[in-house]
């Protein structure tokens, strides 16, 4: 990208971090390099579960904000402790192909918007109330105890976090669930495409009613789509939050 000019006459690159973006950037990829690590260990792997359980929710609130959209009526969202979810609705033809689409690409999308706002203190408080806000929606949905209370539980925390201590912490809160988001979509497809577990999922349904491709292409098209969405929301953020919101700005050369 081209240098654009600062207000005292020199020029800046909007992709180029300043020093508190650098941090997030660190983050960014720990928390990444964490999930991944942690995804299969033995053990190890139950610190993740209720990250999980609150991504699946997720996961189903996107099929279910899309029936909605699209004209449907959604009936049921239930998550199941196996780590599998499922949303019921009704609706016509236009809302079955936007909806099932939408669980993967709408929690992948959810999170790319997480990771973009996690750049500034003030966008990340806009995108606490977001996330609430779907959370709230879910439970609103849910029909079984354990979509209801890991909702609950995760927009409570996020609300706490809100009040404690100015917000100061919030923004490492929803920097994770939304890395987490977007590699728990990303990992999911993979798994679908590397170990063909295309039995009954998204893909599988959404190549049956349509065609075109097989589960495993529609599944490349989206794990494209979502991967798109996370190197974007990381590129946007660099580009339009030289100031992290907290007056620490990009400063200037003397």
């Amino acid at each position: 990208m081209a240098p654009t000019p600062t207000g005292d006459g020199s020029s800046t690159n909007l992709l180029k971090p300043t020093p508190e973006q650098v941090t997030i950037l660190w983050l960014i990829g720990g928390y990444m390099a964490g999930i991944l690590i942690l995804w299969q260990m033995p053990y190890l792997k139950h610190l993740l579960y209720p990250f999980k359980l609150v991504t699946i929710g997720l996961h189903e609130f996107g099929h279910a904000c899309m029936a909605c959209v699209s004209g449907g009526k959604v009936k049921s969202i239930t998550v199941d402790p196996n780590l599998g979810g499922l949303t019921t609705y009704v609706g016509n033809r236009r809302t079955q192909c936007l909806a099932l689409p939408a669980g993967y690409l709408g929690s992948s999308f959810l999170g790319a918007i997480l990771v973009f706002c996690a750049f500034n203190v003030i966008a990340s408080k806009g995108a606490a109330i977001m996330l609430i806000l779907c959370l709230v929606l879910t439970i609103f949905w849910a029909r079984n105890l354990l979509a209801f209370g890991v909702c609950l539980f995760f927009a409570g925390i996020t609300g706490l976090l809100w009040w404690l201590d100015g917000g100061k912490y919030l923004k490492y809160f929803t920097l994770f669930l939304g890395v987490m988001s977007c590699i728990y979509s990303i990992l999911e497809i993979l798994d679908m495409l590397v170990l063909r577990k295309s039995n009954g999922s998204d893909a599988e349904q959404f190549a049956e009613k349509y065609g075109i491709f097989p589960a495993q292409g529609w599944g490349f098209i989206w794990l494209i789509i979502s991967l798109i969405f996370l190197v974007g929301a990381v590129l946007a953020g660099l580009a339009a939050f030289k100031d992290d919101g907290a007056g620490n700005g990009a400063g200037t050369g003397q």
